[in-house]
Protein backbone atom coordinates (compact mmCIF):
# COMPACT_ATOMS: atom_id res chain seq x y z
CA UNK A 1 0.00 0.00 0.00
CA UNK A 2 1.32 3.41 -0.92
CA UNK A 3 1.98 5.73 1.98
CA UNK A 4 0.21 8.98 2.75
CA UNK A 5 1.30 12.06 0.83
CA UNK A 6 1.74 14.95 3.26
CA UNK A 7 1.29 17.45 0.41
CA UNK A 8 -2.24 16.29 -0.38
CA UNK A 9 -5.11 18.42 0.90
CA UNK A 10 -7.35 16.71 3.44
CA UNK A 11 -10.55 18.29 2.13
CA UNK A 12 -12.66 16.15 -0.18
CA UNK A 13 -10.35 13.16 -0.29
CA UNK A 14 -11.98 10.69 -2.66
CA UNK A 15 -11.20 7.01 -3.21
CA UNK A 16 -12.32 5.36 -6.44
CA UNK A 17 -12.52 1.59 -6.90
CA UNK A 18 -12.65 0.22 -10.43
CA UNK A 19 -10.91 3.17 -12.07
CA UNK A 20 -9.62 1.05 -14.97
CA UNK A 21 -13.14 0.16 -16.11
CA UNK A 22 -15.16 2.08 -18.68
CA UNK A 23 -17.19 4.14 -16.20
CA UNK A 24 -14.53 4.19 -13.49
CA UNK A 25 -12.02 5.92 -15.69
CA UNK A 26 -14.43 8.73 -16.54
CA UNK A 27 -15.21 9.20 -12.85
CA UNK A 28 -11.52 9.20 -11.91
CA UNK A 29 -10.66 11.74 -14.59
CA UNK A 30 -13.54 13.98 -13.53
CA UNK A 31 -12.40 13.79 -9.91
CA UNK A 32 -8.86 14.75 -10.90
CA UNK A 33 -10.12 17.54 -13.18
CA UNK A 34 -12.12 18.95 -10.27
CA UNK A 35 -8.97 19.22 -8.17
CA UNK A 36 -10.08 16.73 -5.55
CA UNK A 37 -7.40 14.63 -3.85
CA UNK A 38 -8.06 11.37 -5.72
CA UNK A 39 -7.00 7.92 -4.54
CA UNK A 40 -7.33 4.83 -6.70
CA UNK A 41 -7.66 1.42 -5.09
CA UNK A 42 -6.11 -1.08 -7.51
CA UNK A 43 -4.90 -4.63 -7.47
CA UNK A 44 -1.23 -5.17 -6.70
CA UNK A 45 -0.66 -6.14 -10.33
CA UNK A 46 -2.88 -4.93 -13.20
CA UNK A 47 -4.60 -7.77 -15.04
CA UNK A 48 -3.74 -6.43 -18.49
CA UNK A 49 -1.37 -3.97 -20.22
CA UNK A 50 -4.31 -1.69 -21.02
CA UNK A 51 -5.27 -1.44 -17.34
CA UNK A 52 -1.66 -0.73 -16.43
CA UNK A 53 -1.63 2.04 -19.02
CA UNK A 54 -4.81 3.59 -17.60
CA UNK A 55 -3.40 3.53 -14.07
CA UNK A 56 -0.19 5.16 -15.26
CA UNK A 57 -2.13 7.86 -17.11
CA UNK A 58 -4.29 8.66 -14.08
CA UNK A 59 -1.24 8.65 -11.81
CA UNK A 60 0.47 11.15 -14.11
CA UNK A 61 -2.58 13.41 -13.69
CA UNK A 62 -2.16 13.33 -9.92
CA UNK A 63 -3.95 10.20 -8.72
CA UNK A 64 -2.53 8.49 -5.65
CA UNK A 65 -2.39 4.70 -5.98
CA UNK A 66 -3.38 2.39 -3.13
CA UNK A 67 -2.93 -1.36 -3.55
CA UNK A 68 -5.51 -3.67 -2.03
CA UNK A 69 -8.89 -5.35 -2.25
CA UNK A 70 -12.26 -4.18 -0.98
CA UNK A 71 -12.86 -7.71 0.29
CA UNK A 72 -10.14 -7.16 2.92
CA UNK A 73 -12.18 -5.32 5.53
CA UNK A 74 -9.27 -4.72 7.92
CA UNK A 75 -7.20 -3.23 5.13
CA UNK A 76 -10.09 -1.04 4.00
CA UNK A 77 -10.56 0.33 7.51
CA UNK A 78 -6.84 1.10 7.65
CA UNK A 79 -6.91 2.81 4.24
CA UNK A 80 -9.96 4.92 5.06
CA UNK A 81 -8.45 6.06 8.37
CA UNK A 82 -4.88 6.55 7.21
CA UNK A 83 -5.80 8.57 4.12
CA UNK A 84 -8.74 10.38 5.78
CA UNK A 85 -11.05 9.42 2.92
CA UNK A 86 -14.31 11.40 2.84
CA UNK A 87 -15.91 9.98 -0.33
CA UNK A 88 -15.81 6.43 -1.66
CA UNK A 89 -16.94 5.69 -5.23
CA UNK A 90 -17.21 2.11 -6.43
CA UNK A 91 -17.32 1.24 -10.12
CA UNK A 92 -16.59 -2.47 -9.82
CA UNK A 93 -17.85 -4.81 -12.52
CA UNK A 94 -20.89 -7.03 -12.32
CA UNK A 95 -18.95 -10.05 -11.14
CA UNK A 96 -17.75 -8.15 -8.07
CA UNK A 97 -20.95 -6.44 -6.91
CA UNK A 98 -21.29 -8.48 -3.71
CA UNK A 99 -17.71 -7.71 -2.66
CA UNK A 100 -18.94 -4.23 -1.78
CA UNK A 101 -20.60 -5.57 1.37
CA UNK A 102 -17.23 -5.80 3.14
CA UNK A 103 -16.50 -2.26 2.02
CA UNK A 104 -19.76 -1.06 3.55
CA UNK A 105 -18.77 -2.74 6.82
CA UNK A 106 -15.43 -0.91 6.77
CA UNK A 107 -17.08 2.43 6.00
CA UNK A 108 -19.53 1.96 8.86
CA UNK A 109 -16.77 0.96 11.29
CA UNK A 110 -14.62 3.99 10.46
CA UNK A 111 -17.56 6.39 10.64
CA UNK A 112 -15.84 9.31 8.89
CA UNK A 113 -16.87 8.74 5.26
CA UNK A 114 -19.33 11.43 4.22
CA UNK A 115 -20.64 9.75 1.07
CA UNK A 116 -20.56 6.32 -0.55
CA UNK A 117 -21.50 5.76 -4.19
CA UNK A 118 -21.86 2.02 -4.88
CA UNK A 119 -21.45 0.51 -8.32
CA UNK A 120 -24.67 1.42 -10.13
CA UNK A 121 -24.24 3.62 -13.23
CA UNK A 122 -27.15 2.16 -15.17
CA UNK A 123 -30.90 2.43 -14.80
CA UNK A 124 -32.78 2.17 -11.54
CA UNK A 125 -32.74 -1.52 -10.58
CA UNK A 126 -35.39 -0.99 -7.91
CA UNK A 127 -37.79 -0.13 -10.74
CA UNK A 128 -36.61 -2.64 -13.32
CA UNK A 129 -37.33 -6.35 -13.62
CA UNK A 130 -35.09 -7.81 -16.33
CA UNK A 131 -35.00 -11.46 -17.31
CA UNK A 132 -32.10 -13.66 -16.30
CA UNK A 133 -29.17 -13.49 -16.21
CA UNK A 134 -29.49 -9.73 -15.66
CA UNK A 135 -32.00 -10.25 -12.85
CA UNK A 136 -29.41 -12.00 -10.67
CA UNK A 137 -27.03 -9.07 -11.08
CA UNK A 138 -29.83 -6.64 -10.21
CA UNK A 139 -30.74 -8.62 -7.12
CA UNK A 140 -27.12 -8.37 -5.99
CA UNK A 141 -27.18 -4.61 -6.51
CA UNK A 142 -30.47 -4.36 -4.60
CA UNK A 143 -28.91 -6.33 -1.78
CA UNK A 144 -26.03 -3.85 -1.65
CA UNK A 145 -28.49 -0.93 -1.56
CA UNK A 146 -30.44 -2.44 1.32
CA UNK A 147 -27.21 -3.24 3.18
CA UNK A 148 -26.03 0.36 2.83
CA UNK A 149 -29.34 1.71 4.06
CA UNK A 150 -29.50 -0.69 7.03
CA UNK A 151 -25.95 0.25 7.99
CA UNK A 152 -26.81 3.96 8.00
CA UNK A 153 -23.97 4.75 5.58
CA UNK A 154 -24.56 8.06 3.72
CA UNK A 155 -25.03 7.32 0.03
CA UNK A 156 -25.92 8.50 -3.46
CA UNK A 157 -27.10 6.07 -6.14
CA UNK A 158 -26.13 7.14 -9.66
CA UNK A 159 -28.67 6.10 -12.31
CA UNK A 160 -27.16 7.49 -15.50
CA UNK A 161 -29.25 5.23 -17.78
CA UNK A 162 -27.59 4.41 -21.15
CA UNK A 163 -24.22 5.57 -22.37
CA UNK A 164 -24.52 7.59 -25.56
CA UNK A 165 -24.07 5.66 -28.79
CA UNK A 166 -25.27 2.66 -30.74
CA UNK A 167 -26.52 -0.09 -28.40
CA UNK A 168 -25.29 -3.57 -29.29
CA UNK A 169 -27.05 -6.51 -27.67
CA UNK A 170 -24.54 -9.29 -28.39
CA UNK A 171 -21.09 -8.02 -27.53
CA UNK A 172 -18.62 -8.58 -24.67
CA UNK A 173 -18.72 -4.87 -23.84
CA UNK A 174 -20.68 -2.59 -26.16
CA UNK A 175 -18.22 0.25 -25.54
CA UNK A 176 -15.61 -1.65 -27.54
CA UNK A 177 -17.10 -1.18 -31.02
CA UNK A 178 -18.23 1.72 -33.17
CA UNK A 179 -21.71 2.25 -34.66
CA UNK A 180 -22.49 0.06 -37.70
CA UNK A 181 -21.53 0.77 -41.28
CA UNK A 182 -23.40 -2.16 -42.77
CA UNK A 183 -26.71 -2.95 -41.03
CA UNK A 184 -28.68 -1.48 -38.15
CA UNK A 185 -30.08 -3.85 -35.55
CA UNK A 186 -33.42 -2.39 -34.47
CA UNK A 187 -34.96 -3.81 -31.30
CA UNK A 188 -38.67 -4.50 -31.63
CA UNK A 189 -40.28 -1.72 -33.63
CA UNK A 190 -37.51 0.70 -32.65
CA UNK A 191 -39.84 3.21 -30.99
CA UNK A 192 -39.10 2.67 -27.28
CA UNK A 193 -36.97 5.54 -26.02
CA UNK A 194 -34.04 5.67 -23.64
CA UNK A 195 -31.78 8.34 -22.17
CA UNK A 196 -28.26 8.45 -23.58
CA UNK A 197 -25.44 10.17 -21.68
CA UNK A 198 -21.83 10.68 -22.73
CA UNK A 199 -19.25 8.96 -20.55
CA UNK A 200 -17.47 12.16 -19.62
CA UNK A 201 -20.80 13.68 -18.55
CA UNK A 202 -21.40 10.70 -16.29
CA UNK A 203 -18.07 11.39 -14.62
CA UNK A 204 -18.63 15.13 -14.42
CA UNK A 205 -22.10 15.00 -12.85
CA UNK A 206 -21.13 12.16 -10.53
CA UNK A 207 -18.37 14.30 -9.05
CA UNK A 208 -20.66 17.35 -8.87
CA UNK A 209 -23.15 15.36 -6.82
CA UNK A 210 -20.90 14.07 -4.05
CA UNK A 211 -20.73 17.33 -2.08
CA UNK A 212 -24.33 18.32 -2.78
CA UNK A 213 -26.63 18.00 0.24
CA UNK A 214 -29.57 17.61 -2.17
CA UNK A 215 -28.21 14.24 -3.33
CA UNK A 216 -27.53 12.85 0.15
CA UNK A 217 -29.32 9.51 0.61
CA UNK A 218 -30.98 9.98 -2.78
CA UNK A 219 -31.11 8.31 -6.17
CA UNK A 220 -29.73 10.67 -8.82
CA UNK A 221 -31.38 10.12 -12.21
CA UNK A 222 -29.86 11.36 -15.48
CA UNK A 223 -32.75 12.41 -17.72
CA UNK A 224 -31.58 15.07 -20.20
CA UNK A 225 -34.63 15.62 -22.44
CA UNK A 226 -32.50 16.38 -25.49
CA UNK A 227 -30.86 12.97 -25.20
CA UNK A 228 -34.10 10.96 -25.09
CA UNK A 229 -34.16 8.97 -28.33
CA UNK A 230 -35.30 5.66 -29.74
CA UNK A 231 -33.37 3.26 -31.96
CA UNK A 232 -34.92 4.57 -35.19
CA UNK A 233 -33.92 8.11 -34.26
CA UNK A 234 -30.38 6.99 -33.45
CA UNK A 235 -30.16 5.24 -36.81
CA UNK A 236 -31.33 8.30 -38.73
CA UNK A 237 -28.86 10.50 -36.89
CA UNK A 238 -25.99 8.13 -37.65
CA UNK A 239 -27.00 7.96 -41.32
CA UNK A 240 -26.86 11.73 -41.43
CA UNK A 241 -23.30 11.68 -40.07
CA UNK A 242 -21.99 9.05 -42.52
CA UNK A 243 -23.94 10.42 -45.48
CA UNK A 244 -25.76 7.26 -46.54
CA UNK A 245 -28.68 5.00 -45.69
CA UNK A 246 -28.19 1.58 -44.10
CA UNK A 247 -30.62 -1.36 -44.05
CA UNK A 248 -32.44 -1.97 -40.79
CA UNK A 249 -32.93 -5.50 -39.51
CA UNK A 250 -35.39 -6.19 -36.73
CA UNK A 251 -34.16 -8.01 -33.63
CA UNK A 252 -37.38 -9.23 -32.07
CA UNK A 253 -38.26 -9.64 -28.43
CA UNK A 254 -37.97 -13.40 -28.90
CA UNK A 255 -34.50 -12.97 -30.41
CA UNK A 256 -33.32 -11.05 -27.34
CA UNK A 257 -34.89 -13.51 -24.93
CA UNK A 258 -33.24 -16.40 -26.77
CA UNK A 259 -29.85 -14.67 -26.55
CA UNK A 260 -30.41 -14.10 -22.83
CA UNK A 261 -31.25 -17.79 -22.26
CA UNK A 262 -27.97 -18.87 -23.86
CA UNK A 263 -26.28 -17.80 -20.59
CA UNK A 264 -23.09 -16.60 -22.26
CA UNK A 265 -21.63 -14.14 -19.80
CA UNK A 266 -21.57 -11.20 -20.22
CA UNK A 267 -23.27 -11.23 -23.65
CA UNK A 268 -26.49 -12.73 -22.31
CA UNK A 269 -26.62 -10.10 -19.55
CA UNK A 270 -26.35 -7.37 -22.20
CA UNK A 271 -29.11 -9.03 -24.23
CA UNK A 272 -31.36 -9.17 -21.15
CA UNK A 273 -30.71 -5.50 -20.41
CA UNK A 274 -31.32 -4.57 -24.04
CA UNK A 275 -34.69 -6.31 -23.79
CA UNK A 276 -35.51 -4.45 -20.59
CA UNK A 277 -34.56 -1.07 -22.05
CA UNK A 278 -35.79 -1.24 -25.66
CA UNK A 279 -38.72 -3.65 -25.38
CA UNK A 280 -40.06 -3.11 -21.84
CA UNK A 281 -39.01 0.56 -21.61
CA UNK A 282 -37.54 0.37 -18.12
CA UNK A 283 -35.98 3.85 -18.33
CA UNK A 284 -39.18 5.65 -19.28
CA UNK A 285 -42.07 3.66 -17.80
CA UNK A 286 -42.08 5.35 -14.39
CA UNK A 287 -42.19 8.81 -12.85
CA UNK A 288 -39.73 10.31 -10.40
CA UNK A 289 -42.31 10.37 -7.64
CA UNK A 290 -40.37 9.02 -4.66
CA UNK A 291 -39.00 11.39 -2.00
CA UNK A 292 -35.59 9.83 -2.64
CA UNK A 293 -35.62 10.73 -6.38
CA UNK A 294 -33.63 13.69 -7.68
CA UNK A 295 -32.91 14.54 -11.30
CA UNK A 296 -29.59 15.87 -12.52
CA UNK A 297 -30.87 18.46 -15.02
CA UNK A 298 -33.13 19.97 -12.36
CA UNK A 299 -30.22 20.17 -9.91
CA UNK A 300 -27.70 21.61 -12.37
CA UNK A 301 -29.69 23.45 -15.06
CA UNK A 302 -26.73 25.61 -16.10
CA UNK A 303 -24.38 22.69 -16.77
CA UNK A 304 -24.91 21.34 -20.30
CA UNK A 305 -24.88 17.73 -21.46
CA UNK A 306 -23.10 16.63 -24.60
CA UNK A 307 -25.72 15.85 -27.24
CA UNK A 308 -25.98 12.60 -29.16
CA UNK A 309 -25.34 14.64 -32.29
CA UNK A 310 -21.98 15.73 -30.85
CA UNK A 311 -21.14 12.17 -29.82
CA UNK A 312 -21.96 10.80 -33.27
CA UNK A 313 -19.79 13.48 -34.87
CA UNK A 314 -16.93 12.15 -32.75
CA UNK A 315 -17.66 8.63 -33.98
CA UNK A 316 -17.67 9.80 -37.61
CA UNK A 317 -14.31 11.51 -37.14
CA UNK A 318 -12.90 8.39 -35.49
CA UNK A 319 -14.07 6.28 -38.43
CA UNK A 320 -12.24 8.64 -40.76
CA UNK A 321 -9.08 8.22 -38.70
CA UNK A 322 -9.27 4.42 -38.23
CA UNK A 323 -11.14 2.84 -41.16
CA UNK A 324 -9.98 -0.67 -40.29
CA UNK A 325 -11.71 -0.90 -36.92
CA UNK A 326 -15.22 0.28 -37.65
CA UNK A 327 -17.09 -2.92 -38.43
CA UNK A 328 -18.83 -4.95 -35.78
CA UNK A 329 -17.00 -8.26 -35.29
CA UNK A 330 -18.60 -11.43 -36.62
CA UNK A 331 -17.29 -13.43 -33.67
CA UNK A 332 -17.41 -12.65 -29.97
CA UNK A 333 -13.98 -11.02 -30.10
CA UNK A 334 -14.41 -7.35 -29.29
CA UNK A 335 -12.69 -4.63 -31.31
CA UNK A 336 -10.96 -2.20 -28.99
CA UNK A 337 -10.89 1.46 -29.94
CA UNK A 338 -7.67 2.99 -28.54
CA UNK A 339 -7.55 6.33 -26.78
CA UNK A 340 -11.28 6.82 -27.10
CA UNK A 341 -12.20 8.86 -24.05
CA UNK A 342 -15.27 10.80 -25.24
CA UNK A 343 -15.80 8.63 -28.27
CA UNK A 344 -16.11 5.26 -26.51
CA UNK A 345 -19.80 5.66 -25.91
CA UNK A 346 -22.24 2.78 -25.94
CA UNK A 347 -25.12 1.26 -24.06
CA UNK A 348 -24.38 0.64 -20.43
CA UNK A 349 -24.68 -2.88 -19.12
CA UNK A 350 -25.13 -2.02 -15.47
Amino acid sequence: MCGSNPNVSEAGRTMIIGSTGFIGRFVAEASLDSGRPTYLLVQSKPTSPSKASIIKSLQEKGAIIIHGSIEDRDLMEKVLKEHKIEVVISAVGGAHISTQLSLVDAIKAVGTVKRFLPSEFGHDMDRADPVEPALTMYEEKRRVRRYIEAAGVPYTYICCNSIAAWPYHDNHHPADVLPPLDTFHVYGDGTVKAYFVAGDDIGKFTIKSIDDVRTLNKTLHFRPSGNLLNINELASLWEEKIGRKLPRVTVSEDDLLTAAKEMRIPQSIVAALTHDIFIIGCQVNYSLDKPTDVEVVSLYPDTPFRTIDECFKDFARLIGDTPKVVNKPKSNDAIIVPNSKPEALAITAA
